[in-house]
């Protein structure tokens, strides 16, 4: 508060800089979830994998360790824009799944096609999202706080 006894509104930047910080926190806890859940319930990871992939088990298990490690990562300033670029590029190497899961249907998933279609368009803003959110401002001083 300022002596006049009204709050003082923050500046637009550490708005923002709070945003970001929410997103960054979002994303990382994101990632761990789903990685998390590639071993606690991994029939849904398996049932969405092209038959042509060879030793689905340790697909799914990678992905899970990928996604893991990336959202940890992510949390840290220091290891944030290398997370961003391995999730991006965990998220093009599961999209053969998602595009499978659109062409084929998820079995065990009873919900309409169209969603799974919904979901690609969705997947690229994702990856922008990692993208922004893991390197705006990589250049930044090491002592800024995220």
């Amino acid at each position: 508060m300022e002596r006049s006894g009204t709050p003082v509104k923050p500046a637009p930047c550490e708005k923002k800089d709070r945003a970001r910080l929410v997103w960054i926190w979002v994303v990382g806890i994101s990632f761990v979830v789903a990685g998390t859940n590639h071993f606690a319930n991994p029939e849904p990871y398996l049932a969405m994998m092209p038959g042509y992939l060879l030793w689905p088990h340790a697909l799914v298990q990678i992905s899970g360790i990928a996604e893991i490690l990336g959202g940890v990562g992510f949390l840290f300033h220091g290891t944030r824009p290398a997370a961003a670029w391995g999730l991006i590029a965990l998220l093009v190497a599961v999209f053969p799944a998602n595009l499978n899961v659109a062409l084929h249907g998820w079995p065990g998933i009873d919900v309409p096609r169209w969603i799974f279609w919904a979901r690609l368009p969705l997947q690229l803003l994702f990856l922008w999202w990692v993208y922004r959110i893991g390197n705006a401002n990589s250049n930044r001083p090491k002592n800024a706080r995220d």
